[in-house]
């Protein structure tokens, strides 16, 4: 199991009820966590985050300034406050990446894995859109994946050679005009070169709406499922670790196709689980029904709101 992101530095903190990782009285709670999770014979790896300039686009509370790569004037799609990231806060977010990742093995979680998608810095330092600098932290892809290599070489620093470090990473910006697949792709390589024990291949930018972000709108049909399916299938025929295939699967059918064809190596649920958080339990006792999730989005909508995750239409159900 991969919790949600817990944020490794006060800056990238994007709500006021999110975990954390940033400092060592963040241990005594994830240490009882891996034990609930191993208790139930499961593996617990906790997600690795900092929100870049999105802390400004959720957490209103603190009015704080958010960091970013690049102040980005012309974008349609950002109108937030942020300020560009001086080199000394790029090395304090690095560090601070590398010292969570001790906490959490500390603690007795099993694994790590940092978040390089969905919008969050790493994807704005990976976009060309977002990440304008001219320094060594900018311009060609090498330069634009600085980050990614120093925070994997801080967390190894940390953990140990045996200790198993995945990512999550964007491999193409939501809208035309930001990061394209085919650099997306070249950076999912670099890191599996790098040692990163597995990638999940996700979306990076957001654009306009539920259509040009990671979490899609009715996926109701079969054909509607998958959808970052072909991204991870190219992937997944160059690299020697194990990828992971999100977005928006629902049927089991299906999930065993793509598992039975090596388009992956495994399958990873968000949505459907927060819908039926016993589904797998359902399905390892021959249940196959199709995961219940409408994905309407409402679990995430209430998170942007500070409050607690949930299902909206699992509560009317149980009204």
């Amino acid at each position: 199991m991969i919790t949600g992101i817990a944020y490794v530095h006060a800056s990238g903190q994007i709500s006021p009820v999110q975990n954390s990782l940033a400092d060592d009285d963040c241990i005594p709670g994830f240490r009882k966590l891996a034990a609930a999770a191993h208790e139930h014979g499961a593996g617990l790896a906790v997600q690795l985050f900092h929100g870049g300039r999105e802390v400004a686009r959720v957490y209103k509370s603190g009015r704080r300034q958010a960091l970013a790569p690049s102040v980005v004037p012309d974008d349609p799609y950002f109108q937030e406050p942020c300020r560009a990231m001086s080199e000394e806060e790029i090395l304090e977010v690095i560090r601070a990446f590398g010292e969570a990742a001790g906490r959490a093995r500390e603690a007795g979680v099993d694994a790590v894995q940092v978040h390089g998608a969905h919008a969050y810095l790493l994807s704005q330092f990976l976009s060309p859109f977002t990440n304008r600098r001219t320094d060594a932290w900018g311009g060609e892809l090498k330069n634009r994946l600085r980050l990614h290599h120093e925070i994997y070489q801080a967390i190894r620093a940390r953990v140990g050679e045996d200790y198993p470090v995945l990512i999550k990473i964007g491999v193409q910006d939501g809208f035309s005009g930001g990061l394209e697949f085919q650099e997306g792709k070249q950076a999912a390589l670099g890191h599996a070169q790098w040692g990163y024990d597995a990638l999940e291949i996700s979306s990076g930018l957001r654009g306009s709406g539920y259509k040009q972000a990671e979490f899609r709108t009715n996926i109701n049909r079969l054909e509607r499922e998958g959808y970052f399916r072909n991204w991870c299938k190219e992937i997944k025929s160059e690299v020697a670790v194990p990828v992971m295939m999100v977005g928006g699967l629902r049927t089991f059918g299906l999930m065993e196709e793509i598992i039975r064809n090596g388009e992956a190596d495994f399958i990873s649920l968000c949505r459907p689980l927060i819908r039926e958080p016993q589904l797998i339990k359902a399905w390892q006792n021959n249940d196959r029904h199709r995961a219940a999730c409408v994905s309407c989005n409402t679990c995430f909508e209430v998170l942007l709101e500070g409050k607690p995750l949930q299902c909206a239409c699992r509560k009317e159900e149980e009204k």
